[in-house]
């Protein structure tokens, strides 16, 4: 069944906070009070020491999970309004109206401020390096003279192998944040069902499918019966939002092109090799339009930057390149949603944005090139291993302290003590849950979700700050 946007577009909420304004004296949208709701929480603010790529770095100009946010926040709106602004025009949607319009830019404006906080401290390796734990350590944990993988059910098990900060996103916002109630910040389904990339649960994910909705997955166990709330009352159920499509090709053109620019900044590629590296790429590329070439756009704008005399003509070229490539990705962007509108409306399109455009080999090549010359690079890897250190040890010493927390048996000091260093507010949402548990194995799992919720919570400098008190290091 095709979806439609009246209910794409919900604007209710799972819980109610009560009396939100005095008659007519609060004229937001719902979703601007989403919009506000996000950017007044510390949640939200804690971004501003999570690694983008670069972590504890101490310049100012790299960016953070906030800076990140922000430029995905602004280019997902941009897109919403172009995308809509076509859907209008060329009459692809008899139902489509001009409210519908500016509905989808504040949610859009709203979903690229919270993709990322679920996400752990020192970027995607903090993810990597929660799931390597989990694989090496939990067949090896006991609960009552039991292995803990053989009480878990299968799902429960494979959220944690396959740990993911997208569904750890979704809890962050509808539990985590304790706002009021149990139900965080209490957003709109709209919102909420945008920020799911992968709509399906951890025992189906499979990145060899070919479909992009089901690389990953985008709930944990404990969100399953609020997903499939959410997406039954929107028609969903099992397919991506629409919206969903556009956030990622916003979160895509922000990071390729910002990677670039700060991998050159810090010195990892010189401005000849990202120039010979970016012609290789263009000459191999199978479609490409002269509209959307980045060497030609580098190697222009540093001519006009010897021309004007600017002190530092490579990185002004490097940063205007950026800029302009912005313009031509997001057209391609339109382009891929647009083109393809009816099979995203359907849930059966299975491919990005870029797929099919002239922007596909772009985002390859600006992917292709920061991984190879900064994600490898020795800088990196030395932070890499540091970050593992740190998560290994937290790891180490928070899951056996809360297997037997809040159950008849009594716990040892240490386990005590580091119980009481996780958050109260991250106690208080277990306990809420946890009594409507009817079996102590899903209580077991909360509980191991609890170390997950505390750490993927911790900012950079607090989760190294907290290893270095716990480890006497001074």
């Amino acid at each position: 069944m095709r979806m439609n946007w009246t209910s794409l577009l919900s604007a209710k909420r799972v819980g109610n906070y009560g009396r939100t304004g005095t008659g007519n004296a609060d004229l937001r949208s719902e979703f601007e009070k989403d919009y506000h709701r996000i950017i007044g929480s510390a949640t939200f603010r804690r971004l501003q020491d999570k690694t983008q790529v670069f972590a504890l770095d101490k310049s100012d100009f790299i960016r953070t999970r906030l800076t990140h946010s922000l430029e995905v926040s602004s280019f997902a709106r941009s897109l919403g309004q172009n995308i809509a602004q076509y859907i209008l025009d060329n009459h692809l949607d008899r139902d489509f109206t001009l409210e519908k319009k500016y509905e989808i830019c504040e949610i859009l404006q709203c979903a690229g401020l919270i993709h990322d906080i679920g996400n752990p401290p020192f970027g995607h390796f903090g993810e990597e390096a929660i799931r390597d734990w989990f694989v090496r350590k939990l067949p090896s944990l006991y609960f009552q003279g039991q292995r803990v993988t053989d009480l878990l059910e299968e799902q429960m098990i494979q959220d944690l192998y396959l740990y993911e900060g997208n569904a750890q996103a979704l809890r962050q916002v509808t539990k985590l944040h304790f706002l009021v109630n149990e139900n965080g910040m209490n957003l709109t389904y709209a919102l909420l069902n945008t920020i799911i990339k992968y709509p399906v649960p951890s025992v189906e994910a499979d990145p060899n499918s070919g479909s992009i909705s089901r690389k990953k997955y985008g709930y944990f166990a404990a969100e399953q019966n609020l997903y499939h709330r959410i997406s039954k009352e929107m028609g969903t159920t099992g397919r991506r939002h629409p919206l969903t499509f556009i956030l990622e090709a916003a979160d895509d053109i922000a990071y390729k092109t910002a990677d670039i620019e700060d991998a050159f900044k810090k010195g990892f590629i010189s401005y000849e090799k990202l120039r010979q590296e970016l012609i290789w790429a263009r000459d191999n590329a199978k479609e490409k339009s002269s509209q959307l070439d980045p060497a030609q756009i580098l190697d222009r704008q540093y001519q006009n930057a010897v021309r004007n005399k600017i002190s530092n003509p490579k990185l002004h070229a490097v940063q205007n390149m950026t800029v302009r490539l912005h313009s031509g990705l997001m057209f391609c962007a339109t382009y891929g949603f647009t083109s393809n509108y009816l099979r995203i409306m359907d849930g059966t399109y299975e491919h990005d944005l870029f797929y099919g455009t002239y922007g596909e080999w772009v985002m390859d090549a600006l992917g292709d090139i920061a991984y190879r010359y900064a994600f490898t690079s020795g800088q990196i890897l030395e932070m890499e291993i540091s970050a593992g250190t740190i998560l290994e040890n937290m790891m180490d010493r928070f899951v056996p302290a809360v297997l037997y927390y809040d159950t008849a048996v009594p716990q040892g000091m240490m386990d005590r003590k580091f119980i009481r260093l996780i958050s109260e507010n991250y106690r208080q949402v277990y306990h809420i849950y946890s009594k409507r548990c009817e079996r102590e194995e899903e209580k077991l799992y909360l509980r191991l979700l609890l170390v997950t919720d505390f750490i993927s919570g911790m900012t950079d400098s607090y989760a190294k700050d907290l290893y270095q008190r716990m480890n006497g290091i001074v």
